[in-house]
């Protein structure tokens, strides 16, 4: 089975990260198909909706650095390209016409927090989680996290999650106001079927325009990638972050030096 399927049902279009033995973390393959998939369902003008998920009782673990470390021994010489690479799934999310929905159980963790954040309604379970965790390896979000946050939650909080890499679970997310549903996992599929439904009823050209004024009035996005791009690299580059990752491997607390 493919790490990325793509499954249309009349006006819903449900793209699903398809690799359960790895909390669905992310490849190069996945990152590559995400956009794609996307674009398909923008272009086919009988979606109306499009629904990501993960399969599995997960939504996504973030990056796979193992699988991305053997695959890619010289990674480092690769930062700009892989960074690209996980903008692209963001645009194309962002881009995209149609009304976007997560479906959420269990982690969201790093590039999956934002994966999560980047569609417009989320549905969720009590079990499920958002994390920005990238500063427990001495990063920060990448996939326009400082972006999304601050303004879904407020500049406080957001720094706060940020800063302590909380962990936002269903019920704290539904408080904050992120949430469209949150309902027992025995009711997930039936809670974000209902859901599309819904929207797919709608106007297809007033969400597209209200979509794309609401982005607008948000401010800049590119500039935010941009940001997390550059200082992304020169945290990848640095030895907190190996510190961060070995600690991680380790299965111990870092110590970071600020070097």
């Amino acid at each position: 089975m493919p790490d990325v399927v793509i499954a249309k049902d009349g006006p819903v279009a449900t793209i699903t990260l398809s690799r359960p033995e790895a909390r669905n973390a992310l490849t190069k393959d996945v990152l590559l198909a995400l956009p794609r998939h996307f674009d398909d369902a923008s272009a086919d003008p009988a979606v109306r909706v499009v629904i990501l998920t993960g399969a599995g009782g997960h939504f996504c673990a973030g990056a796979d650095l193992r699988r991305t470390f053997a695959d890619e021994p010289d990674l480092m010489d690769k930062l700009d390209e892989y960074l690209d690479m996980y903008h692209a799934v963001v645009r194309a999310i962002v881009r995209c016409p149609k009304p976007t929905v997560a479906k959420l159980d269990g982690c969201a963790v790093g590039f999956g927090a934002d994966l999560a954040l980047a569609c417009e309604l989320r549905v969720a379970t009590p079990e499920a989680y958002i994390q920005e965790k990238f500063v427990k390896i001495g990063l920060m979000p990448d996939g326009g996290g400082t972006f999304w946050l601050p303004r879904l939650v407020g500049t406080a909080r957001a720094l706060k999650a940020l800063y302590l890499a909380d962990k936002l679970d269903g019920p704290t997310l539904d408080e904050l106001g992120l949430l469209a549903a949150l309902c027992p996992r025995a009711e997930l599929d039936a809670r974000t079927a209902a859901l599309a439904a819904e929207l797919a009823k709608g106007p297809p050209m007033a969400y597209a325009r209200l979509k794309a004024s609401v982005y607008a009035g948000l401010g800049d996005l590119e500039g935010a990638l941009a940001r997390e791009r550059r200082g992304q690299i020169e945290l990848l580059k640095s030895a907190d972050c190996l510190e961060g990752i070995m600690a991680w491997s380790q299965k111990r607390d870092p110590v970071f030096q600020g070097k």
